[in-house]
């Protein structure tokens, strides 16, 4: 009879976390949507956060990252067709979103307004913990449908099908397809984040459309049944405008051939590795102009600000899935003696983290409700913290992967566990829709544009003042800050960090309305509106009680 030998026997392992619900063991989120208007979406939430969390999906989201994308330029007979083929698991995962209406909900006329696009971040909020590849094309789908809706041809004729909750990854025409999803190439090798440096040009044709020569660095999504890009217009007539100008342009032409936009490679990418991204070749593409000659920046950065709100919904989905691995294996890992969760450190370590991750979902919740308002207050509101919380929340999720993967030993270091994955994937957001700096010059000059903006911030943070001594304070400096000459620019990353620290305790003050919520702001406040200024490490503010914040942050 034979035996397993001694040393396979295992125990003090860590059982694998699958088949929970990310929203009803999720009290931060839960609350942030009640407060931000979306309450109506809880049983739609409770639904989702069930589907997302399956072991099913998890393995899903495994294998789409292990079995990255594969181009293939030509057919068995030669032909050019330039097809991106993904794992079936990709498409599942696609399935669901659509399915969710991650891509495009909020734009449905049914469900516009009514707390809509804070439905859909929360939703979004839950997609990002499993799996970041898929949320490119949804990010840039849901953008993307604020600038077409303005364009009447589009609007009737592109809209409708993108908007619906079908997934239907067939590179036919347009007319014929289910659902779709749009894509970007603003990017250019020589250009990078200056896209006035972009070289591509576009010629008017008789028909009134364009066609476009050059190229892109960085093409996301090329599978996508459009992308909108930006080009050099050239005037041919007297008075013509002249400029970068935005365009539509579709993989398949109406005719239903395909579109001269020639994919050279993929690009080989740290992270995001389950999506596509390319560098293609514009030979005489067709293209349709979205928005005025001149003035495409605008046009696509409308596109753009939505999808900044997703880095930001992105990176707190990831901080929260991280927090709650770490929180898994500490109750149940023992080391010297006492599970981990007991251990005063890594108490408080994970209280730390779990700070940091309940102030991000509450900042990232209430940016998308500015999203659900045209009123001006709220319209300035997400134009100076859109910019200021992509800067912040990113940069922090970065630290606080390294952070959760120390937790988890040399485990969280490995391919089985999410964590590495998410490592990888944190720098994205806080690279593309424009980096760390770009995002600071813009804040820069959205206060420096705009009494009224700067009017509008003081007043949303001027509401918690009163409620903490260190608030207080730090909201004396932000406002002198503001009130003086225009901050230098070297400057910039240090007034960001402000308005958002500032910003997320308001929030967490605000929602401070029972012990354990109450122990959150305390300890935010405390922890990160120091009258000297904050940058420690997780772990090593002040002391923090840990105990009602480890208990609120994951009901298992």
């Amino acid at each position: 009879m034979s035996h397993a030998p001694a040393t396979s026997a295992f125990f003090n392992q860590t059982p694998p976390l699958a088949d929970f619900n990310l929203y009803s063991t999720d009290e931060a989120l839960q609350e942030a949507v009640r407060r931000e208007g979306a309450a109506h979406a809880a049983g739609e939430l409770i639904r989702d956060g069930a589907l997302i969390g399956t072991a099913e999906n998890i393995e899903h989201a495994r294998l789409a990252n292990r079995h990255t994308p594969v181009l293939q330029n030509f057919d068995v007979r030669g032909e050019r067709i330039d097809a991106v083929e993904f794992h079936p698991s990709w498409h599942a995962l696609m399935k669901g979103i659509a399915a969710r209406g991650y891509h495009t909900g909020p734009w449905t006329p049914e469900l516009r307004g009514r707390g809509a696009h804070v439905a859909r971040a929360a939703g979004y909020f839950m997609q990002a913990q499993i799996e970041s590849g898929t949320l490119c094309p949804t990010t840039m789908t849901y953008g993307a449908i604020a600038a077409l809706r303005r364009d009447g041809w589009l609007s009737a004729a592109w809209v409708p099908r993108l908007i619906s909750r079908e997934y239907d990854p067939r590179d036919i025409a347009f007319e014929l397809k289910r659902g779709g999803l749009i894509g970007m190439g603003m990017t250019e090798r020589q250009g990078g984040s200056d896209v006035r440096a972009n070289t591509t040009r576009a010629v008017r044709e008789s028909d009134g459309c364009y066609s476009l020569t050059g190229h892109k660095w960085f093409f996301s999504a090329p599978q996508c049944d459009a992308h909108l890009v930006l080009a050099q217009t050239q005037g041919q007539e007297q008075g013509e405008g002249q400029g970068l100008s935005c365009f539509f342009v579709p993989r398949r032409l109406p005719d239903g051939t395909r579109n001269a936009v020639r994919i050279q490679r993929l690009k080989d990418k740290l992270g995001n590795r389950s999506n596509a991204s390319a560098e293609v070749e514009f030979d005489g593409a067709w293209g349709h102009l979205l928005g005025e000659v001149g003035r495409g920046v605008s046009t696509i950065l409308e596109m753009g600000t939505y999808t900044r709100l997703d880095c930001v919904i992105g990176s707190a989905g990831m901080m929260r899935h991280a927090m709650v691995q770490c929180l898994h294996h500490a109750r149940h890992r023992k080391a010297f003696g006492a599970h981990l969760i007991d251990q005063p450190l890594m108490r408080s370590v994970l209280a730390d983290l779990a700070l940091e991750s309940e102030a991000a979902t509450a900042l990232a919740l209430r940016l998308a409700r500015a999203f659900d308002s045209d009123a001006d207050g709220e319209v300035r509101l997400r134009r100076a913290l859109t910019s200021a919380a992509k800067f912040w929340v990113c940069k922090r999720g970065c630290e606080f992967l390294a952070e959760a993967m120390e937790v988890l030993g040399g485990n969280g270091y490995t391919e089985e566990l999410p964590l590495a994955r998410m490592a990888r994937e944190m720098p994205v957001n806080s690279i593309w829709e424009g980096s760390g700096n770009i995002m600071c010059l813009d804040l820069l000059r959205a206060f420096g544009k705009s009494a009224a903006t700067r009017e509008v911030v003081l007043h949303e943070l001027s509401v918690a003042r009163g409620r903490h001594g260190r608030y207080d304070r730090a909201f004396e400096r932000f406002a002198a800050v503001l009130a003086a000459d225009a901050p230098q620019e070297a400057q910039a990353r240090r007034l960001a960090q402000a308005f958002v620290t500032l910003m997320q305790a308001k929030l967490l003050l605000e929602a401070a309305t029972g012990p354990a919520n109450t122990a959150v702001a305390d300890g935010f406040c405390v922890s990160r509106l120091g009258d000297a200024g904050w940058g420690a490490v997780y772990g090593a503010g002040e002391a923090l009680d840990a105990g009602p914040l480890l208990e609120r942050a994951w009901s298992e």
